[in-house]
């Protein structure tokens, strides 16, 4: 159960992590994004992820994003939000109600192409995610 529910806190936020191209302009993350890599538990359990999410504009800064991901234990169906702190940079929290799993988001984007980490208290994770 811990393992699920870490694999699904991790991979929830690596999802909504997606970026979008731009240098210093604001450029849309709005729609379909994919990828993975691996998610690291607190137990130090390794496992790679595959994801796929969809943003949607919610402010001129900010987006909501849905994501599925899944590891080779556990599948989780996520929401969250992203705002802009810079130029090809988002942040944004997370939290799974199914397992009780919130954590944090920072995405860098390079064109079509975004690195994602998160963090929370079961794992970390880092992720490549492309158009």
């Amino acid at each position: 159960m811990a393992k699920k529910f870490a694999a699904m806190l991790l991979l929830f936020g690596s999802v909504l992590a997606r970026g979008d191209p731009g240098m210093s302009q604001s450029v849309s993350l709005e729609g379909p994004w994919s990828g993975g890599g691996p998610v690291t538990f607190a137990t130090g359990l390794r496992e790679q992820a595959r994801c796929r999410a969809h943003y949607r504009r919610r402010s001129n800064d900010g987006y909501v994003v849905t994501t599925v991901c899944a590891t080779a234990s556990a599948r989780a169906e996520q929401t969250a939000t992203l705002r802009k702190i810079g130029d090809n940079k988002y942040t944004g929290s997370f939290y799974n109600s199914e397992y009780g799993v919130s954590g944090r988001v920072y995405v860098i984007v390079h064109g079509n192409t975004q690195s994602v980490k998160l963090t929370s208290t079961v794992g970390w994770a880092t992720f490549t995610f492309r158009r």
